[in-house]
């Protein structure tokens, strides 16, 4: 088209466009999130350059519209193994390509000249992308990936541990209300015991400290899924908070995944009755062990609901991705199984009655958006803290708690799928899918937040 003819120099029709640049955070959970961000702000008349590491690469040739800078991070061979060593890479990350990003984004800013670039925005957790930015008078945004009520966590996590919540010395420890931060208990806390506790501490302290250095804070949130939690952030905050999600709704990730997705799932769900079939999926990062592995399969396979399950590479610790022998044929009709899957269109699809997840905040946000309920199995980070509020305060699902054996998965099924309790979570979904869209649509307050967010960054 011609509109996108020289994305390069940021002209359209030849008029000058403003200029953005965006450096994601290099995972799934923030690239498509970053990537969403990046077509909201095309959409409102920017050029777009994405700066972006080695690790976890995008492919430029599926995002056209887009200048792409590579900025090298030291890394090579497979990627980290483990929660503790990804919170040991995305702090080292940032400092990694701090040097190159700094000569690089020089170059840039010559190249567009400095008044026609309007800002930087930044993944939280790359403090020294903000540290860098703001060295060269450039402004920059922060983007927080994750809901307001996990920051506001990562604002609180020096009281609770001068308060001696944290770190956890024991599991009597885990259930312990926490009055300063409802409804989270320590367990929905960021964080680990004793050996990893400064390293989590100074990773949510560095995300506090590039909100506090930026010139606002941008969330993938809204009004109705958080008002309580982000009018809490505007009181403890000095800079602007812009609660412009939930951004799939404005703009799709576009060809963002890392793994090849399996449109075949889609046709499949076409034959069944609506709110039938259960989606099972644990996100890009978790893990869980064989023998998890083992009682999932056999509670899905004795429940008797259909399903739609994503059996990701690396999903079981250690060993490759093996069903039990009989499972399929314990199954056969009423399942299919995919390494990944076009999450978005799985929960818009009418047949999709439940979504078995790990309840990583765009999982939790895509469901919730879409009205489906959540059978809700959280493994690490903000995960825990994500599935309290499904719970609790949304009451559009449950956790399934403890060790996993195969009866206690088949009657949670059952209580999602086919049960009374199901169905009035069910409904209550679909009042805040209601919600979600009257935040987005025209005059909602997201779509206010993105009119404000743009009028910020053009005065910056």
């Amino acid at each position: 088209m011609a509109a996108e003819s020289d994305k390069a120099t940021g002209s359209v029709h030849g008029e000058r466009r403003r200029h953005v640049l965006l450096f994601p955070l290099p995972y799934q959970g923030h690239i498509n999130p970053m990537f969403r961000l990046a077509g909201v702000l095309h959409s409102r008349g920017f050029a777009v350059t994405v700066f972006h590491t080695h690790f976890n690469a995008p492919d430029p040739a599926h995002h056209p519209r887009y200048r792409f800078v590579p900025v090298p991070d030291g890394t090579s061979g497979p990627g980290p193994d483990g929660v503790k060593d990804v919170v040991a890479h995305v702090i080292a990350v940032g400092g990694a390509c701090e040097a190159v990003f700094r000569d690089r984004l020089a170059a840039v800013l010559e190249e567009y000249s400095r008044d026609a670039v309007a800002c930087l925005v930044a993944d939280a957790h790359l403090l020294p992308m903000v540290e860098v930015a703001s060295r060269l008078g450039l402004p920059a945004l922060a983007l927080r990936t994750g809901s307001a009520a996990c920051f506001a966590g990562f604002l609180a996590y020096p009281m609770f541990c001068e308060k001696g919540y944290v770190p956890v010395q024991n599991d009597t420890q885990l259930d312990m209300p926490l009055s300063e931060l409802p409804p989270y208990r320590v367990r929905d806390l960021m964080e680990f015991r004793e050996d990893g506790h400064a390293q989590m501490r100074e990773l949510l302290a560095r995300a506090v400290t590039a909100v506090n250095a930026s010139s606002g804070l941008v969330l993938n949130t809204f009004d109705a899924l958080e008002g309580r939690e982000l009018a809490g952030l505007r009181r403890d905050l000095t800079v602007p908070v812009f609660d412009i999600g939930p951004l799939h709704k404005f703009a799709p990730a576009g060809e963002s995944s890392l793994l090849r997705q399996d449109r075949s799932c889609l046709a499949w769900l076409d034959a069944w009755p609506p709110n039938s079939v259960l989606y099972v999926s644990f996100g890009s990062l978790a893990c869980m062990s064989p023998q998890d592995l083992v009682e999932t399969a056999w509670g899905v396979a004795g429940s008797g609901v259909p399903f739609v399950w994503v059996l990701r590479p690396g999903l079981v610790r250690g060993c490759e991705t093996r069903l039990p022998d009989g499972f399929e044929a314990a199954t056969r009709g009423r399942g299919v199984m995919v390494e990944w899957a076009p999450q978005e269109e799985v929960l818009r699809h009418r047949a999709v009655g439940g979504f078995w997840t790990h309840n990583g905040w765009n999982s939790t946000t895509e469901s919730v958006c879409d009205g489906v309920p959540m059978l809700c199995r959280p493994y690490f980070g903000d995960q825990s803290g994500n599935a309290r509020y499904v719970e609790h305060v949304w009451r559009v699902g449950f956790e399934l708690r403890g060790e996993l054996e195969r009866g206690s998965v088949e009657a949670a099924i059952r209580r999602l799928m086919t049960e009374t309790d199901g169905a009035d979570m069910r409904a209550r979904a679909g009042e805040l899918k209601e919600a979600a869209a009257e935040c987005t649509g025209v005059g909602g307050s997201s779509y206010l937040a993105i009119d404000k967010l743009v009028a910020h960054m053009m005065s910056l």
